[in-house]
């Protein structure tokens, strides 16, 4: 099987676009482009807004309208001049303008929209570059808390153990309450090699946790391959950027020299990102002409958007879930699913199936806002729901545990949530540390004494630095060699092999 020859060619046609829409992840978005004829989205485009109805006059004259008379904007106009003219201090034009605009789309309590100032514009169109500084993390609005939708494969924010649905309560010290997805991202982001230090709430843990990360940057290479027997492979999928097909197709074109003879796509930890991109590598797997995904408009229209079928939907296939899986991922999903009778394995998805687009303004800020629902083939809102995988299956429970902050010391006789993690850490990686309530003994002491003198380090059963670093490391070892997920979705495509 040559994968995809086709792909480049059906690129060509679809950069015929009139008409563009983005659905946003927050930090992330989706996009939909015209696909023969129906409209997909291939690259942001800031909409320029002419704005020729109203007219400001500042200062202590009254805010006059040219044009129709907008008469709902009476209030609006009349405290700006109000603060203006007669709050106690000074207050700048331009700031209770953008304050205005904000509240508006507050308002909405949509945690897909959002207003941006030139800065934060800047730094959501960073997102489409081939690489940004910082930590590599999607984080969203969710219930008035900033929450790690997932992080991305080798980033910092990985290594240091960030997980879906944590909240992130502060950063620097600075506290996030209040604040938007767009806002948080500019606190969390800066220059590579800077350290920033996230408090985190982990769903199960009773205290907050200090999570210090060193910032780097994040290359957008978004596919990763490789054999996992003589016959099958698996490809990871991290995000959707603009070159995620094309590598995918170079990626299965690999694996194929190399004897593939079925597939296991791994869409755990995906939070999105061009759904053109999505919609290519799924028609590489769905028959032609079978819905992908459907959009329904305010007004309850429905567009559909089929297969184009540009590669072959008879490779034995089994998709690989989870809860940091969003957006794009699950679009990618759903079809699979629905479309093309492809078995998903693992945990439900993240829930995200809004469509939005962004408008930009003169002086580079812009607002998103939410201008359509997105539905799978069936016709399923998945909004806040989830996909359910067909076949269940969880990681073990040390896969869950929180990070440790490698700058605490622990040590004999100390006691707390993070002297519990290291235990169940060093239990998990092999060594004894005789309990697990919390309370570092003797016994905890020699095991750590123990991983010290097996991993050449200075063994004075204090656990710290590069000890803690080191414990965390093979942590993720084991968790990738001991893959329950992956390795109920061998077995899942086997089956089907036969």
């Amino acid at each position: 099987m040559k994968v995809v020859k086709a792909l480049e060619e059906e690129k060509k046609e679809n950069e015929k676009v009139d008409q563009e829409r983005v659905a946003d992840n927050k930090s992330g978005y989706i996009r939909l482009k015209k696909f023969h004829f129906v409209m997909l989205l291939f690259l942001v485009v800031f909409l320029s807004v002419g704005i020729t109805a109203v007219a400001l006059s500042f200062g202590g004259e009254k805010v006059v309208t040219v044009g129709n008379e907008r008469t709902e904007f009476n209030k609006l106009y009349s405290t700006f001049d109000t603060i203006k003219n007669k709050y106690y201090t000074k207050v700048n034009d331009q700031k209770l303008i953008n304050g205005a605009i904000n509240g508006m789309v507050q308002a909405l309590d949509d945690p897909y929209s959002d207003y941006m100032n030139k800065d934060e514009a800047k730094s959501f169109q960073s997102t489409i570059s081939s690489s940004f500084e910082g930590i590599g993390a999607e984080i969203q609005e969710k219930d008035g808390h900033i929450v790690i939708v997932s992080p991305i494969k080798g980033s910092p924010a990985e290594k240091a153990g960030l997980k879906p649905n944590d909240i992130v309560l502060s950063v620097d010290g600075k506290t996030l309450q209040g604040m938007n997805s767009t806002q948080a991202v500019m606190l969390i982001r800066g220059k590579k090699g800077t350290k920033v230090e996230l408090s985190i709430k982990r769903p199960g843990i009773e205290n907050p946790i200090s999570v210090p990360i060193v910032r780097d940057e994040i290359p957008i290479e978004t596919v990763y391959g490789e054999m996992v027997d003589d016959k099958i492979a698996k490809v990871q999928i991290t995000s959707f950027s603009s070159n995620t097909a094309k590598e995918l197709v170079t990626t299965l074109n690999d694996l194929q020299k190399k004897g593939m003879k079925g597939l296991v796509l791994d869409l755990r930890q995906n939070p999105g990102g061009l759904l053109d991109q999505a919609v290519n590598i799924a028609s590489m797997f769905v028959p032609k002409g079978k819905v992908i995904v459907k959009e329904e408009d305010r007004n309850g229209k429905i567009t559909e958007i089929p297969s184009q079928n540009a590669g072959n939907p008879n490779l034995p296939l089994v998709v690989l879930i989870d809860k940091g899986s969003a957006s794009a991922s699950e679009i990618l999903a759903a079809a699979v699913k629905e479309s093309a009778g492809i078995p998903l394995v693992g945990e439900k998805s993240f829930g995200k199936g809004t469509v939005q687009t962004t408008t930009a303004f003169k002086d580079g800020s812009n607002i998103k806002y939410t201008i359509a629902k997105w539905l799978t083939p069936n016709g399923n809102w998945i909004h806040k729901k989830g996909i359910e995988p067909d076949v269940t299956v969880t990681l073990p429970n040390y896969a869950t545990l929180p990070i440790i902050d490698p700058d605490k010391v622990l040590s004999k006789s100390k006691a707390g949530t993070n002297v519990q993690t290291a235990q169940k850490m060093l239990k998990a990686v092999g060594y004894n540390p005789g309990r697990v309530d919390g309370f570092f003994d003797e016994k905890t002491k020699e095991a750590v004494i123990s991983f010290q003198k097996a991993n050449k380090l200075k063994a004075d059963g204090v656990l710290k630095g590069d000890t803690t670093l080191k414990l965390m490391e093979q942590l993720r070892e084991k968790i990738v060699k001991n893959d329950t997920q992956l390795k109920k979705a061998v077995e899942v495509l086997k089956q089907r092999m036969k």
